[in-house]
């Protein structure tokens, strides 16, 4: 609710007297609210924003306009954002029906959806996606706190809505395989390298089983195994079946440290080193 207060001035013959101060009330009749569908995000995710406006007087709101700042926020003396519009992904309701798409104006910097109508006594919701970009935060205290403000002739102060997610905690694994040599002799000592990557946040950790599966052809014997250079005994942290080639590791004995995230300092754009274990398989042929 807002108060507003106005008082009038008569003059006659150089002479100024002040009215009374009269004093009114203006009822807000429109509320709104913004929520994303998912709490988390990692990057190049998908977030779904819904923002619902009520208008609970009994005179329709005709021309309202949503400008969305996209989760911006400051880096040094840089405004960076963290999210990109989806194209074409805006969905309008009035009272639960789907209408024309409203107006929709973006550049990398702000969304700006208008020609909106929320009727008397009714509501109208508004759905649109925007993907995390490279400038989302991914480290595990990140978020990003999306803001929009609604306007609308009639409308006695802008409305301030806003939504907020964190930068999802998880493990993100990745692994390759190399073989040195790759021309090798009969009866010929050969290495097979696994480099697993860990681009995600949060360690993967023992509770995460991690196991290595491999089954090697030719069959190796006279395994040597080893673990960031640390060596592995056979049926303690991994199994080998020689005639068959089966190699497994042990569930938990592999560990992946997390990623770190530094933000590149003229661009702002994050960029990501892997936490990295390395697994390597030494045999003859």
């Amino acid at each position: 609710m807002a108060i507003f207060q106005n008082q009038a001035t008569l003059s006659y013959n150089g002479n100024i007297i002040n009215s009374n101060v009269t004093t009114g009330e203006i009822t807000e009749v429109l509320s709104a609210t913004k929520t994303a569908v998912m709490n988390d995000y990692a990057q190049n995710d998908d977030i779904t924003y819904v923002i619902s406006i009520v208008n609970s007087g009994d005179v329709p709101f005709t021309d309202v306009t949503i400008t969305d700042n996209l989760g911006a926020y400051t880096f040094d003396t840089q405004t960076l954002v963290p999210l990109t519009y989806t194209e074409n992904s805006v969905c309008y309701y009035t009272d639960g029906i789907l209408k024309t798409t409203p107006t929709v104006s973006a550049t990398p910097t702000e969304l700006v959806i208008s020609n909106i109508t929320v009727p008397a006594n009714g509501n109208a919701i508004i759905i649109y996606e925007a993907t995390a970009n490279r400038f989302a935060p991914p480290t595990a205290d990140g978020t990003i706190t999306n803001k929009a403000v609604i306007t609308a002739t009639g409308l006695a102060t802008p409305l301030t809505v806003s939504g907020t997610v964190t930068a999802e905690n998880t493990a993100v694994l990745t692994i390759s395989k190399t073989v040195t040599p790759t021309v090798i002799t009969e009866n010929g000592q050969l290495t097979y390298t696994f480099i697993i990557q860990n681009l995600g946040n949060e360690e993967a950790s023992a509770n995460s089983n991690i196991v290595v599966t491999d089954t090697f052809t030719p069959v190796l014997n006279n395994l040597v195994v080893t673990l960031n250079d640390t060596a592995w005994t056979q049926d303690v942290n991994y199994t080998y079946v020689p005639a068959t080639g089966l190699f497994e590791t042990v569930a938990g004995q592999i560990t992946v440290p997390p990623a770190t995230f530094t933000q590149n300092p003229t661009t702002g754009e994050y960029i990501t080193t892997p936490g990295v274990a390395t697994l390597t398989v030494t045999g003859n042929i």
